[in-house]
């Protein structure tokens, strides 16, 4: 008998933990499953964003190779192959916006149109979302295609932060100084 009632007790407190917790899952249940599916959703939507964005990106590269290998043809017409790298880089994913950019305005300067180039090289220049290293560089690029086209004092402007101590395009800023 004196072991008997341990056990009601125990049984006493499992049947009170067992109505405590129905209270709560009939007063939150609800809540918690709509949490529970919001969150679900939530993964589901950001994986799929995730998906198409590693699909759109892959689909770019293959453009881009291709491009790129048709350029590198012997015989390939320099400007319509600048013309098909500045058809990537608006949809583009950043590196690969700035790449098709940078070939462009390379592919548009063996074509003999350096002010087209120098616009691309410009817009490079310019772009705040794109790396200082590759941004120096299309400045630099720029004043190197335009040493004829430009007065001195404004190739210099350019060239003036290029030029300073630790920057990667030192030498070659002041070379081209």
């Amino acid at each position: 008998m004196l072991h008997a009632l341990p056990d009601l007790f125990d049984e006493v407190a499992e049947d009170l933990r067992a109505e405590r917790a129905s209270r709560v899952w009939r007063r939150y249940g609800t809540m918690i499953g709509a949490f529970a599916l919001a969150a679900l959703i939530g993964v589901g939507a950001w994986q799929g964003w995730r998906w198409n964005e590693r699909r759109q990106a892959d689909a770019v590269a293959g453009t881009f190779l291709a491009v790129h290998q048709a350029s590198e043809m012997p015989g390939a017409d320099m400007g319509e192959m600048a013309r098909r790298f500045g058809a990537i880089a608006p949809g583009a994913p950043a590196g690969y916006r700035l790449l098709s950019e940078m070939r462009q305005a390379a592919l548009l300067s063996e074509a003999g149109d350096k002010a087209r180039a120098r616009e691309v090289w410009n817009h490079v220049a310019s772009d705040t979302t794109a790396d200082p290293l590759w941004r120096n560089l299309a400045n630099l690029l720029w004043v190197l295609h335009g040493l004829d086209l430009d007065t001195p004092a404004a190739l210099d402007a350019r060239l003036g932060p290029l030029a300073a101590d630790g920057s990667p395009w030192r030498a070659s800023a002041r070379e081209l100084q």
